[in-house]
């Protein structure tokens, strides 16, 4: 006996059968997208289920990465720090610098081949600024140069006086030759009138009178020259005359040249342009200084540290907002306050030890200026790197942990932070409620 086919159009059946199918094909891509979805909003989020699972498994979300996802990207924090971050605070690496940062002292403009003749400091020794950290070997050269520039000003100062005493003494010879031609002019003009009233009653001759005539002439023309030769030194000053105005620009020349040639020996030293800590030396006695420098200092009595912040977190960060840095090197935390941020958004400096670590990230520049105790100890660590944890919730400074009062011990060990609900929340508001 046969089943009977079930009741309706024969042509109506394979119909539904294909139209349930497509429904059913048409849904399949939406479950793994669904799936994923849900897996990365848990990973992201860490909801109390989710942690339990970690704790439980001892498992680390981030597909084995040694870093959790919702820490910010390739830092590591101690364990005992990592308990204690809250949503609001800011991470990012940091490294400590002197005020001001490192300073590459070069030697002067103009050494040429000039080789180092003697560093006479070492590194660590506190200099003035202005000091003499480094001589070069062209220093005899230009100490024989300066001694010959001042051996000619002094020559020059000697002709200009010379020149001043040689016009003096023929103003006063031009003034006696015009006293001796006026006298001689009144002797003249009164054998003048007396020749003329002898030849005027017949006594004296044509000729006699013709020669008195001849002689008050000449004595007159004298006076005139006399007088023009005074007028010459009476016109000015004795400086505004001309032998003593050449005289005096070589004076001024020979002075320029002696002021060119203390530039010059200034070639022959380097000094310190600030007062600090000398770092480190890197040339030696008898070598040609480097293109980097002769060696490198710093003002290690105020630290500071410059962070590099990402650049979706830097709007949390403010100018005074405490600082704790973190570094197992110094068995310490240091403390301080960010002091300036900077204004430019730029690549990522300080690179972590992960050789897988995003090396391309933007970031922006804040400096942090460490407190009187930590700059202290900061003082013989430049350039270290460190972790940089800025408290930017209104009552972070009232937060208890490492670091919340002042300083605090680092411990040893690897520096892996807690898989627990320990990073700042997403930056969006949403998302930062929803965590």
């Amino acid at each position: 006996m046969t089943d009977a086919p079930p009741p309706g159009p024969p042509e109506a059946r394979p119909s539904r059968g294909r139209h349930g199918r497509l429904r059913w094909l048409l849904a399949l891509p939406l479950v793994p997208l669904l799936l994923l979805t849900g897996a990365v909003a848990g990973m992201y989020f860490q909801p109390p289920g989710l942690r339990l699972i970690f704790a439980r498994t001892g498992l680390v979300p981030g597909a084995g990465s040694s870093v959790p996802i919702a820490l910010p990207p390739e830092i590591d924090l101690p364990p005992a720090v990592a308990e204690t971050i809250v949503a609001s605070d800011v991470i990012g690496l940091a490294r400590l610098m002197p005020r001001g940062d490192v300073i590459t002292v070069a030697p002067p403009y103009g050494a040429g081949d000039a080789r180092i003749a003697s560093l006479p400091v070492a590194e660590g020794e506190r200099v003035a600024a202005g000091q003499i950290v480094a001589t070069l070997d062209n220093l005899p050269f230009l100490e024989s140069a300066l001694l010959t520039a001042r051996a000619e000003v002094a020559v020059r100062e000697a002709s200009l006086d010379q020149t001043r005493a040689a016009v003096a003494a023929s103003r006063a010879e031009a003034q006696a030759s015009l006293d001796q031609a006026r006298a001689a002019a009144v002797e003249a003009q009164a054998d003048h009138a007396r020749t003329l009233s002898l030849s005027q009653r017949g006594i004296a001759t044509q000729a006699a009178l013709e020669v008195a005539e001849a002689n008050r002439s000449q004595t007159a023309l004298a006076v005139a020259k006399a007088e023009a030769t005074l007028n010459r030194f009476v016109a000015g000053e004795a400086d505004a005359q001309p032998d003593v105005i050449v005289a005096r620009r070589l004076v001024d020349a020979a002075r320029a040249a002696l002021v060119r040639a203390e530039a010059d020996l200034a070639r022959a030293r380097v000094q310190a342009p600030i007062s600090g800590t000398v770092l480190t030396r890197d040339a030696r006695a008898g070598e040609r200084p480097p293109a980097d420098g002769i060696l490198t200092m710093g003002d290690t009595d105020r630290m500071m540290a410059e962070v590099e912040v990402y650049q979706d977190r830097i709007s949390r960060v403010a100018v005074g907002q405490p600082v704790e840095l973190m570094a197992v090197a110094i068995g310490t935390s240091l403390t301080g306050h960010v002091s300036r941020i900077g204004l430019v958004v730029g690549r990522q400096g300080l690179l972590p030890d992960d050789i897988a670590a995003n090396t391309d990230a933007r970031v922006v520049e804040v400096e942090v200026e460490l407190d009187p105790e930590s700059s202290r100890i900061a003082a013989r660590y430049t350039n270290l790197e460190v972790v940089a944890r800025i408290r930017t919730g209104a009552a972070a400074g009232g937060a208890g942990g490492v670091g919340a009062g002042g300083e605090g011990e680092v411990g040893e060990g690897p520096v892996q932070a807690s898989p627990g609900p320990v990073a700042p929340p997403p930056a969006s508001p949403q998302a930062a409620a929803d965590g």
